[in-house]
Formats: structure tokens, sequence, C-alpha cells
């Protein structure tokens, strides 16, 4: 880069061969909880993690799917890794005091946008046309405001125990209802330009974790107990999201994952992985 120094710039490529970024949820937590020391793990809110991935600040990074339909020409997917769910998804909720037709205005975070554009896709299949107000992720606020309010991930979780009666949709068994597809959230991107041994790296040692994962009940019982310290949620809780919400992407995740980019984000092209 003109202007910058070598030595700058040297050491920054050297942090971004080791960098995998992370969503700030724990979403991820089976993947980047136990992941070795050998990386650098950049937590950002999903959204933040797309402008670090488009940066180069991060090998592979969990953005929002809707993301990558705007910079698919930039970035690449790999395959296997997602955020998904095949329909209840307990932290992409919709709260307000009476229902979605009823919501003259709507609440927006500022933190992801795989969920806004769900949300609009819903309300335009129910012919809705509320007003939308992007605000910061406190629903009291946003709920002093509007009629609804839009809330993710553990906000979202942190919300639905203290707020249960206003809930008003789940967004991720809205659209399965709606579509009959599952809905992928995250998708697990890099740059077209990050040489592919690096992306593989990164791949491969994501992959190990959430095979461990998946398959070792010691594992996934350390995994809930880390996250129930962290989050203050119960095990229980956690064993039932680890199964609403997961990181494995498959054909039907990928068919549903098409569906969102071409009817909710407006791309005219499916996802392209990288193998």
């Amino acid at each position: 880069m003109i202007g910058q120094d070598t030595n700058e710039t040297s050491s920054k490529f050297l942090n971004w061969k080791k960098t995998i970024g992370r969503v700030a949820f724990m979403n991820c937590d089976p993947l980047f909880l136990k992941l070795s020391n050998q990386w650098d793990v950049l937590p950002a809110p999903p959204s933040w993690l797309t402008g670090h991935l488009l940066r180069s600040d991060c090998i592979l990074a969990p953005i929002p799917a809707a993301d990558y339909a705007r910079n698919s020409d930039e970035l690449v997917l790999v395959p296997d890794l997602g955020i998904c769910s095949k329909g209840e998804v307990g932290s992409v909720l919709l709260f307000g005091n009476g229902s979605i037709s009823e919501m003259k205005t709507i609440a927006l975070p500022s933190d992801s946008s795989s969920s806004v554009a769900l949300l609009k896709y819903i309300a335009k299949q129910q012919g809705l046309e509320p007003n939308y107000i992007v605000m910061g992720p406190d629903i009291d606020a946003m709920l002093d405001n509007c009629d609804g309010a839009l809330i993710i991930g553990d906000r979202a979780l942190d919300a639905s125990k203290l707020y249960p009666e206003k809930i008003v949709l789940d967004l991720g068994l809205e659209w399965r209802e709606i579509t009959g597809k599952p809905m992928v959230f995250g998708v697990f991107a890099a740059r077209r330009d990050t040489p592919v041994a690096d992306i593989k790296k990164a791949y491969n040692s994501l992959i190990e974790q959430l095979e461990m994962f998946e398959n070792s009940v010691v594992r996934r019982n350390e995994i809930i107990q880390i996250s129930a310290e962290k989050s203050g949620l119960t095990r229980e809780r956690l064993n039932k999201y680890f199964g609403e919400v997961f990181n494995r992407l498959d054909q039907q995740h990928i068919d549903g994952l098409n569906l969102f980019l071409t009817e909710a984000c407006g791309k005219t092209e499916f996802a392209e992985f990288l193998w």
C-alpha cells in the first residue's frame, strides 16, 4: 500500500496469516471455545466481520448470508460450515405487544443484515409494509419507540427469558413454514484473493472442532458448560439451543441458502463454494 510503512505491512500480513474471524455470539461456540491457540481469533458482531474480512483482517470468518450476497464478487464460501437452523432458532426473534400485522413500525438491529433481510421477506409475504427504524439492539428502547423489535443472538436469548409474552415470531420457524426449507443465517467466507492453502488450514481447524462437538458427548458437555458460565443461561437451555442453531452446512441447507439469496437478497446466482 502506498505510503504505508513496510514493517507495518509485514506485521499485519503475518498477523492476518493466522487470524480467523468469530461472531461475538455463542452460536459459534462449538467451533471456537476450544480452538487451538495457534490461531488468533477476532471477535465481532456479524456485520462487522464482513468489513474485517473485506479489509483482509482475517483469513476466514462467519458473516451474514445477506452480506455475502452483496459482496460475492469479492468473497467465496467454504463448504460444510454455517450458522444454520432447521426451524425454530430461538435467537432471531421479533418482539412486540401485538401480531406483526398490527405493527406500523419495527426497530431493526444494526449488527446483522441476514435477520433484517429475512424479516423484510416475511413481512412482504404477508403483504405488510411497516416502517423500519435501525436502532441499537436494546429491546426496551426499541419497544419504547416502535411497535416491534427484532433482536438476535445472545440478546434474543436473554430477552426471551425476560419477556416471553412479547415473542411474536421466531424468524427461523417462520421461514421454514413459508418455504419448507431450512435457514442459513451465516456463511463462512474468505476473500477470493486469499491463498487457498491458508483458507484450508483455517477450515480444517474449525472442522476438527465441529466434528469433536458432534461426535463426543464429553466435548459437547464441556462446550455447554463453558457457554453456561459465560452467558448465565442454563445447561438445559443451551443443550436445546445447540440443537436449534448449529454449524453443519449440508445440502438441504445449501438449498435453503440459495433460496434465501435469490428470494430475500435479490442475488441472481447461487452460492459459490471454493471446493
